[in-house]
């Protein structure tokens, strides 16, 4: 079976792919995943909220565990703040290892741990099944949540990817949630299941800072005819937006879309500066105005595709730990945009050029430093001692020496 490296990943042929969108998909392929576990169930994730979607995940874990389930979780200490004392007690007493991530107390009611988030969302079941991509354990992925619900993606993958996505996991836990100490193997370590290539690429503050970026920007140069992008924080860097503007002006459909409503309005402001850069070369914006935006997936042409957790922002692209999974396979690409499309059709409001206000003589002294500020304020800020990266036990597992716990 032919594999092919890439800055710190490993495409793997073989792979069986599922698109799934909002919580409603998620939940239920990945609870399903979960009562089904015969040996092992790893789970990392940015927001687990004790509401209905957090407690039926829950009552899934502490079943598995109970039943002889190997149970491990990570969870981020910003993203998912507190808990009850009945909800870790009850993990503990079933044998569930649950840990967070950079667990800083709050400084006089203050916290400081804002940057150096544990931001991936990734489940691996007994090494045959995986999911990854941008949606939380918390019932505002659901429709029923009301006008804030997210509109967001995932992926459920199984062959040689989903095992990478195990034995990255299984290394991030045992080893303060950070992981860099995992490599790929250079062989697939699990069977084929399916016929799309796929590859596992991480950020981290180590070797692969830039990781999913560099991905991007090579699809992004290598674009013959489309590239869609749909980020909800949109604030890249110039080297990204160069190449968007690059492929528009040799004929890419070049195609971005935005939160129109947004969950923070930083973030449109933010993107909304830097459109009369993109329309001036081509680049068609749009932005959904159904609901928070909260999907992070692209597609380039027809044969290259990424769903994950990574924003293309400072925070995602400078300091944030994320994952996002990469997918050659023209059924899945095919699938991702007519969700896109129906989106931009349906829900989505086209930016006109002609609406996009032109610098001012000022703004074109103050934008640029404006934008290295913004760019740049999260790498300085990972300087405080605050965010030295750490995990901490929250739940042990009542027999923590029987070899549940790393």
């Amino acid at each position: 079976m032919k594999q092919t490296t890439a800055r710190n990943g490993v495409w793997r042929d073989g792979n069986r792919v599922r698109l799934l969108e909002n919580g409603e998909e998620f939940f239920e392929a990945a609870f399903a995943a979960i009562e089904a576990a015969e040996r092992e169930i790893l789970l990392e994730t940015f927001i687990l909220f004790e509401d209905k979607v957090g407690l039926a995940l829950h009552r899934r874990l502490v079943a598995a565990a109970r039943r002889g389930v190997r149970v491990e979780v990570l969870v981020d200490g910003y993203g998912s703040p507190r808990f009850s004392p009945e909800f870790l007690s009850e993990l503990s007493a079933a044998g569930v290892s649950f840990r967070s991530f950079d667990a800083h107390r709050p400084l006089l009611g203050v916290r400081l741990h804002v940057f150096r988030r544990m931001h991936r969302k990734l489940l691996a079941v007994d090494g045959r099944l995986a999911f990854a991509g941008g949606i939380n354990f918390s019932a505002d992925h659901l429709a029923d949540f009301g006008p804030t619900a997210k509109q967001d993606y995932a992926v459920e993958l199984q062959g040689p990817v989903a095992a990478d996505i195990r034995d990255f996991v299984h290394a991030s836990i045992s080893s303060r949630g950070v992981g860099a100490s995992w490599n790929p193997a250079p062989e697939a370590g699990a069977a084929a299941a399916g016929d799309a290539r796929a590859m596992l690429l991480l950020r981290d503050n180590a070797g692969r800072s830039d990781a999913i970026e560099q991905e991007y920007r090579r699809a992004i140069r290598g674009a013959r005819r489309e590239a869609l992008i749909a980020n909800a924080y949109f604030f890249p860097g110039y080297g990204f937006l160069r190449e968007l503007r690059h492929a528009a002006r040799r004929g890419v459909a070049v195609s971005l879309i935005f939160q129109g409503e947004p969950d923070t309005q930083l973030a449109l402001t933010a993107a909304r500066s830097l459109y009369r850069h993109l329309v001036d070369a081509g680049v068609r914006i749009y932005e959904y105005c159904e609901r928070p935006f909260h999907g992070k997936v692209a597609l380039v042409d027809d044969d290259w595709c990424t769903v994950g957790s990574s924003n293309l922002d400072p925070l995602s692209l400078s300091l944030n730990l994320e994952a996002n999974v990469f997918i050659r396979d023209a059924a899945f690409v095919g699938e991702l945009r007519r969700k896109l499309q129906d989106l931009m059709t349906q829900h989505c409001q086209a930016v006109d050029p002609a609406d996009v206000p032109p610098y001012s003589v000022l703004q074109s002294i103050t934008r640029p430093l404006l934008f290295h500020c913004l760019r740049h304020f999260p790498d300085w800020a990972g300087w405080l001692p605050a965010h030295t990266p750490k995990t901490r036990l929250v739940a042990a597992p009542a027999d923590a020496d029987n070899g549940r716990t790393p």
